[in-house]
């Protein structure tokens, strides 16, 4: 299997994640067991394949912004930063959906936030946090 088809079976499965999470993320089996534990799962064991098959391959590390330049010029270790992003933003956004069940935000207020942690991550984080700080000082008025 080549690196470009395995970018696209990791991109499908973590688009399936963010859809079941979007559309069902209410319902237990959503965010707890499959958005939340499986599909990271599966992005992390291809992660770890990854990594422990290539690593190194070539020189670079995490010690400088050069190290980590010169470690993803390999294509193989490319994919697995890439997929080191999709499990985490994933497991994040997994994350959002449940601590916005418990605190009785309402998950059509959380979609936006999904939308952003699926896009860009920590903005996505960022604007949760912000919506979870609004609903509890609304809810203490």
């Amino acid at each position: 299997m080549s690196a470009d088809q395995l970018f696209s079976i990791c991109n499908s499965i973590a688009l399936l994640g963010w859809l079941i999470l979007a559309i069902a993320g209410p319902r237990r089996w959503a965010s707890h067991l499959t958005t939340g534990v499986i599909v990271p799962l599966l992005l992390a064991v291809a992660y770890l394949l990854l990594v422990v098959g290539h690593w190194g391959e070539t020189k670079g590390g995490f010690g400088t912004l050069t190290d980590v330049a010169a470690l993803f010029s390999n294509r193989w270790l490319l994919l697995a930063g890439w997929i080191h992003f999709l499990c985490f933003d994933l497991f994040t956004g997994s994350w959002e959906v449940r601590d916005a069940q418990a605190r009785g935000i309402s998950h059509w207020l959380v979609i936006p936030c999904l939308f952003f942690t699926f896009m860009f991550g920590p903005v996505g984080l960022l604007f949760y946090f912000a919506l979870r700080i609004v609903r509890l000082r609304a809810i203490e008025v």
